[in-house]
């Protein structure tokens, strides 16, 4: 069981995989007495999915306003009769662009609601990476989940999270003409505040004042790094500006750890990836894959003091096309624990990438690397990505 800390006026508690997170969601969501809002990429019609659908159901059948938020994309495969249960059971559910051509380049219609977020009364909230399906993957007979972590966070930030929760159903309940009249008004909207203590904060991505808040936060906890930085992150390809924090760490003696995706899940990235690691190796950073099962986690620590938990990869189309929702948090005990199971990850599942990666790889591997690298610059530059962002 993690370990409860208190920051800034409120409680965190750090959740590994769904084994830990689905059984306190699950949980925050039978205690609920006024209302509940959940946020997903994906929803997924399995064990998982029906476990949490069954407590949304409970809790609206006992009179909590509930409302979901779905990623048009993400949970494009959810059955229709699933969200007709949801809503007969008296589940508001909204979706976040539901129709996409796979055809258009348009930024405006590719962008998606990758946030994995949920709020209870505003005092309890949840923030990670974690999406609503199984995340156990079977391999050679061993069944292993995915690494992926959430922050369960009760105290003034669940009533911040709430707000902005809150203004993207508005926004987008009203571009869907399904405005809620009087039932916006039974939300605890008085309980909200704002949180002004700098160790802990609530970073968002979206398109407007906060489009490269998580990236920014990264960037100065990296320039600021005196002794170790270690990073996981499901996609990783970074621009210029991140790479070049990460060398300059190096060559100020910090040290720099890549936990990265070791299965191939999605070709075009995951090849994309590889073509970064030559200058990555050459500067003296530590690349390791994780072996166990997928990585999807997002997250990273610095100097054991300062850490990052969501839902935001340090790849442009994270950065560029998702909304995204990061918790960052100045705290020794909460930064070491998850520091402490990064490690114990990096030890017991993931391989090293040694110094002869380059000249192992066969010219194939070379050049398999480099076109997928360039498929994304081009399609990165296609949808308008600032030259030399990160």
């Amino acid at each position: 069981m993690s370990g409860l800390h208190r920051v800034a006026g409120n409680q965190l508690t750090l959740l590994q995989n769904g084994t830990e997170f689905f059984p306190r969601l699950c949980a925050d969501i039978d205690a609920a007495q006024h209302s509940i809002c959940l946020e997903t990429y994906i929803f997924a019609a399995d064990g998982t999915g029906q476990m949490v659908a069954a407590a949304l159901q409970r809790a609206a059948a006992r009179g909590v306003v509930v409302r979901v938020m779905l990623d048009g994309f993400g949970s494009a495969e959810l059955p229709q009769h699933w969200v007709d249960e949801l809503r007969t059971a008296g589940v508001e559910v909204e979706w976040f662009r539901r129709k996409i051509s796979p055809l258009t380049l348009r930024r405006s219609r590719l962008r998606r609601m990758h946030r994995k977020l949920a709020v209870m009364d505003g005092e309890v909230a949840f923030v990670g990476g974690i999406n609503i399906i199984d995340d156990v993957e079977g391999y050679s007979g061993f069944f292993v989940p995915r690494l992926d972590y959430a922050v369960r966070v009760q105290g003034a930030v669940a009533g911040e999270i709430h707000t902005a929760m809150r203004r993207l159903w508005s926004a987008v309940s009203w571009a869907n003409f399904r405005g809620r009249g009087k039932r916006i008004q039974r939300f605890v909207f008085d309980r909200l505040k704002q949180v002004a203590a700098s160790d802990i904060a609530f970073l968002l991505r979206d398109n407007l004042r906060h489009r490269r808040d998580i990236e920014r936060a990264y960037l100065r906890a990296i320039a600021g790094a005196q002794q170790e930085i270690i990073i996981a992150s499901a996609y990783f390809l970074p621009g210029r500006v991140f790479r070049r924090a990460l060398v300059q760490a190096t060559r100020r003696g910090v040290r720099v750890v890549l936990l990265l995706q070791g299965r191939v899940e999605y070709r075009l990235q995951h090849y994309a990836t590889h073509a970064l690691y030559d200058r990555l190796l050459a500067a003296g950073i530590e690349i390791y894959e994780y072996q166990a099962s997928y990585l999807h986690a997002k997250v990273a620590v610095v100097d054991g003091q300062w850490a990052t938990v969501g839902s935001s990869n340090i790849d442009p189309f994270s950065l560029l096309l998702a909304r995204e929702a990061n918790l960052a948090v100045q705290d020794a005990g909460f930064a070491g624990e998850l520091r402490a199971s990064l490690l114990a990850a990096i030890a017991n599942d993931a391989v090293r990438i040694g110094d002869e990666y380059g000249g192992t790889r066969n010219l194939m591997g070379r050049l398999i690397a480099r076109f997928s690298y360039g498929i994304v610059r081009l399609l990165v530059g296609m949808l308008g990505h600032r030259r030399g962002g990160s």
